[in-house]
């Protein structure tokens, strides 16, 4: 998501100085193709720019940086940090008041898209932080996005990507059910989707992971290990709110079981692996 969202930067003409990856040859590659520069330390992309996108995995990757000494932190006064993670409320709030000690200004950029959204500059954008700060990078934001909004304070940007993650999942690993005792009882699979598109049982997954679920193409845009994890922030938040979720609770032990299964990089469409008759994982 990150390197797709600096080509697009890019292309419509910002400079992207720096670029930095846990991985160095990453980073180097990256940075090669689009006329910046790699470094291997956090610090140095701070000093190289004005404003840094983060895109991290999870909540230990976003503690460490924006953590004490040798992180993000370093002499970033006057930065303003983008966090485009999918990561829990709390580690958003913290990265955000970590870099106003810093005296550093944070916008929580939660996406609800995907790698080919990314490159094309029409992600779907949640901002949370202060309405000023939105406001003053807004034409830097809608040039990664077709649709824009702010939603509040730093944690509200989260936690509403946390809620659109778990219903997705959960329409998911229902499709893969449906698909599934489908292909079971002998339906034809393309007349059983066709109908689906025109009923109820209709959804955003069904045009993005039908086809891949029937024919077991799971190209990773969305990773089962990436659906397990964010299926685990909205289940925690329930749990904080005293809210029954048996649901998600159910769809994020399905994608806990891809992973173990060594199936947790696969796209999240290979949730059916789990839900077909004659696959490998089925009825596990």
């Amino acid at each position: 998501m990150g390197s797709n969202m600096a080509r697009r930067l890019a292309d419509v003409g910002y400079v992207v100085s720096v670029v930095y990856d846990h991985h160095f040859p990453v980073a180097e590659a990256m940075a090669t193709e689009l006329g910046g520069k790699a470094v291997a330390s956090l610090p140095a992309v701070t000093a190289a720019a004005d404003v840094i996108f983060t895109v991290v995995t999870d909540d230990a990757s976003m503690k460490e940086i924006f953590r004490k000494g040798d992180s993000l932190l370093e002499n970033a006064e006057g930065k303003v940090f983008i966090n485009c993670a999918t990561v829990s409320p709390e580690s958003h709030e913290a990265a955000a008041a970590a870099a106003e000690m810093a005296g550093a200004k944070t916008l929580a950029a939660s996406m609800a898209s995907s790698i080919t959204q990314a490159r094309n500059g029409t992600l779907y954008l949640m901002i949370g932080g202060e309405e000023e700060v939105f406001k003053s990078h807004d034409k830097l934001l809608k040039n990664l996005s077709s649709s824009l909004r702010y939603v509040g304070p730093v944690g509200n940007a989260a936690k509403i990507k946390a809620l659109v993650n778990m219903v997705m999942n959960i329409n998911t690993a229902g499709l893969a059910e449906g698909l599934g005792l489908g292909a079971a009882l002998g339906v034809d699979l393309d007349l059983l989707r066709e109908i689906f598109a025109q009923t109820g049982a209709n959804s955003r997954v069904l045009e993005t992971d039908g086809d891949d679920m029937v024919g077991r193409e799971h190209d990773c845009f969305f990773s089962a290990a990436h659906a397990a994890k964010d299926s685990g922030i909205a289940n925690a938040l329930a749990k904080e709110a005293c809210i029954a979720v048996p649901l998600s609770e159910a769809t994020e032990a399905q994608y806990r079981k891809l992973i173990g299964l060594d199936l947790g990089e696969l796209d999240k469409s290979a949730v059916a692996e789990l839900t077909f008759p004659n696959r490998g994982g089925a009825n596990l």
